[in-house]
């Protein structure tokens, strides 16, 4: 049966446990300012009952603490890093969308942009036009062409910087994950170091685990899996097995992490990239890590997005022949060789799931530089294991990456397009012409480059000489449209130099005469350019696309930011310290430390009558 005492050890048991559950209150309160701390609780439990010799069988034996648990709900967990995850992505899309927004405006005062240098360029032709023997009228159209050109060199310019800045936060994003989930590991160490076969929770390192977590959620998606530790036998150790993943992919498991290498690629996407862009591969295996696959999300996303994002509008097209090192496409996405976006070397191409490099394409075109069909020299570095199935399963090729955004590719595609094809029509309208001195005007628009290398373009005009039905073969060097860009359009450096071989009449001996210059004002915004619509269209529907992704981005980040805030305040609701609820919980198990103090005072008037006045004298 139970000790005379016993009475005394329950009220023992009630006053330690009432001790602890004080203690784990007064610390909630103490740190209820403190940021990523996470409500403590103590778990009361019934002591097992002893077995007595009496009717009424057995007798219990108190109450003891079994554990101190972090309040958490994972379900609110997983929501809070889902929604951090895609506002981190709005987040950073907007910054970068609004610095092209900015890019491309155009108020005509204090910010000229396009629309003014335009419309200056077709006035001072206008101008011309009533005085076209006067050098300094010709002078001043040659200008504001040259203007033009230049706005266009700048626009690359900027978005080039802007591409170079996404691939160096591509960088510090890798290096922050890396650091970040080396710092998991380490944690998950001391954690089941102070946990293991104590009982006991580290809590305090589990809020610096989650904290880091939180803060990883608005880079890629985040989830974990924890797994109690056990023995053979199935007993718990008292430890956990803590696996994180990152875009699905496991990052930590336990006290072990892998990390991702970010590496310059020598490898392009598109024809205006600039050199030595990141891509990013775990160091174990060497496979890439996807940034934009369905599973990710984060900033990291948005990096990827903004650097590499081509809408969609990338090279495809099916497989009709191939051997080892070479691969020919028909019925290509991209029409038109003005409208290629492809490097002329070391590009990517994909077939199959299996990436190729290509040294150099040449493309069969009729005479309007319409593609018949593109043949792919690869590098020797890789073959096609099987190029017989690769034609026979009619698979399709993929060059680039094809990333479902509009970045900075697709403006820089979008801008090599307008001047290619208004840079054509100028040209062909101009080469019809006489100058002053009675000899056919050289290449007014030129692409020149940074080393000084001159495109005229001579081998589009042999092309255009082709009769219906015929082609001819295009290969990534030859002197075509293809060749300008954004960067090195420019007005040929002789018509700069010598106004005089402008031409403005198709018969330079009627100095009144001005055919030519009436053709060339019908550019404006009389004659299809770009995208089936007019030349002084162009900023617009730059403008329309810039704006609808910047309003969706906005959108979005104010959303996303919104709900952060719900769904904090609902994560709060459980794991945070609500002052009202410890100040209860203070007075209730001050309320019953205060019981089982009485307790022991009964108990002790008890014993002591029992001992003082029954003894036997």
């Amino acid at each position: 049966m139970a000790s005379t005492f016993f009475g005394l050890h329950i009220g023992s048991s009630a006053l330690s446990s009432f001790q602890v559950a004080v203690n784990t209150t007064a610390n909630n309160i103490a740190n209820v300012k403190t940021t990523g701390y996470t409500r403590q609780s103590a778990n009361l439990q019934a002591r097992d009952a002893i077995n007595v010799t009496a009717r009424y069988g057995s007798l219990g034996t108190g109450v003891q603490v079994t554990s101190i648990k972090q309040q958490r709900d994972l379900y609110y967990d997983n929501k809070y890093w889902e929604n951090n995850s895609c506002y981190g992505r709005y987040e950073q899309k907007l910054y970068y969308l609004d610095q092209i927004q900015n890019y491309f405006k155009d108020n005509g005062a204090s910010v000229k942009g396009f629309s003014s240098v335009f419309s200056s360029m077709f006035s001072d032709l206008d101008t011309l036009r009533s005085k076209p023997s006067d050098l300094t009228v010709r002078n001043q159209f040659i200008s504001s062409a040259q203007s033009l050109c230049t706005y266009f060199n700048q626009m690359h310019d900027n978005l080039s910087k802007l591409q170079d800045d996404c691939n160096e936060e591509i960088k510090n994003r890798v290096d922050e994950i890396n650091s970040t989930t080396e710092k998991i590991s380490l944690l998950n160490k001391e954690i089941n170091q102070i946990e293991t076969g104590t009982g006991m929770e580290a809590s305090s390192l589990r809020d610096e685990r989650a904290n880091l977590i939180d803060s990883l959620s608005k880079i890629v998606n985040v989830s974990y899996n924890e797994t109690e530790i056990q023995n053979t036998n199935g007993d718990n150790l008292g430890g956990t097995n803590f696996s994180l993943y990152i875009n699905g992919e496991k990052v930590v498991e336990g006290k072990d992490y892998r990390k991702l290498v970010c590496e310059s690629s020598d490898l392009k996407n598109n024809q205006t990239d600039n050199e030595d862009l990141y891509k990013i591969y775990w160091a174990d295996t060497k496979m890439e890590f996807s940034a934009i696959a369905g599973t990710s999300g984060g900033s990291l996303k948005a990096l990827f997005e903004m650097r590499d994002g081509d809408n969609l509008e990338n090279l495809k097209g099916k497989v009709t022949a191939a051997d080892s090192y070479s691969l020919t496409i028909e019925n290509t996405s991209i029409e038109n060789i003005k409208a290629l976006n492809l490097p002329p070397t070391d590009g990517k191409i994909t077939v199959n799931n299996v990436t190729y490099r290509y040294d150099s394409w040449e493309a069969q075109v009729d005479s309007e530089g319409n593609i018949k069909s593109m043949t792919f020299k690869l590098n020797q570095e890789k073959a096609i294991a099987n190029p017989e199935k690769v034609v026979a399963e009619g698979y399709s090729l993929n060059a680039g990456s094809g990333v479902n955004a509009r970045g900075i590719p697709y403006y820089m595609t979008q801008l090599n397009e307008f001047v290619r094809n208004f840079s054509e029509l100028f040209n062909n309208i101009e080469s019809q012409g006489q100058n002053l001195n009675g000899d056919t005007p050289p290449t007014f628009f030129e692409g020149i480059t940074e080393t000084g290398k001159v495109y005229d373009f001579s081998e589009s005009a042999d092309y255009s000489k082709l009769e219906e039905g015929q082609t001819a073969t295009i290969t990534s060097e030859s002197n075509t449209y293809y060749r300008m860009t954004a960067k090195n359009f420019s007005v040929n450096k002789d018509v700069m130099n010598d106004v005089s071989l402008f031409a403005t009449a198709t018969d330079y001996i009627k100095t009144d005469s001005c055919d030519i210059v009436d053709e060339l004002k019908k550019l404006q915004s009389d004659t299809t350019v770009y995208r089936g619509d007019k030349a002084s269209t162009f900023l617009e529907t730059i403008i329309s696309n810039v704006s609808v992704d910047t309003e969706k981005a906005d959108t979005y980040n104010k959303l996303y930011s919104n709900l952060e805030q719900t769904i904090a305040n609902q994560r709060t609701s459980v794991s945070g310290v609500d002052e009202d609820e410890e100040a209860l919980n203070l007075i209730k198990y001050q309320n019953a430390y205060n019981m089982a103090s009485k307790i022991i005072s009964v108990m002790n008037e008890m014993l002591k009558k029992l001992i003082d006045e029954t003894g036997v004298a």
